[in-house]
């Protein structure tokens, strides 16, 4: 995102969505939850090197976070949305209140995200996590973040 560009609010947001169909509605939901899975593998990258003191990759992680927090928000707006229609939400699409899933068990869950580990490779060891263990990881590392005294807070 530029620097010079706003995030749009939930409000707008929320209004935005109110006369999309339904599976615009399914659809936004699926790309939002990518994305959230694209950045904490994103930011599993990045750890090792702000770790390191890459001052570059910590201000990426820290961005990132913000990003996924929002995105988590708007995965609830458009829970309400379907909801508010008297539909369900789908039970292959959790959504995540406070961090917390309200679909499917993790067993159930059809969206998973793949993690890598740090050394690419092409093998089957990888760990699948859902987006219940996601969203929590996600909460978990933002109040960490919020507590911590390191970084620009803004």
């Amino acid at each position: 995102m530029s620097a010079s560009a706003v995030p749009i609010s939930q409000d707008r947001f929320a209004e935005a969505i109110a006369d999309l169909p339904i599976g615009n509605l399914h659809a936004k939901a699926a790309e939002l939850r990518n994305s959230v899975a694209h950045l904490v593998h994103s930011n599993e990258q990045l750890q090792p090197f702000a770790d390191d003191g890459d001052r570059e990759c910590a201000d990426a992680i820290k961005e990132n976070q913000q990003v996924m927090a929002r995105m988590v928000v708007r995965i609830d707006l458009l829970k309400r949305e379907v909801e508010k229609r008297g539909l369900p939400w789908g039970e292959d699409e959790p959504a995540l209140v406070n961090g917390k899933s309200e679909g499917p068990t993790e067993q159930a869950s059809t969206s998973m995200e793949i993690q890598v580990s740090a050394s690419p490779d092409t093998s089957p060891n990888r760990q699948l996590r859902s987006d219940t263990e996601l969203a929590q990881r996600l909460r978990e590392q933002i109040d960490e973040d919020m507590h911590s005294d390191s970084g620009v807070h803004l």
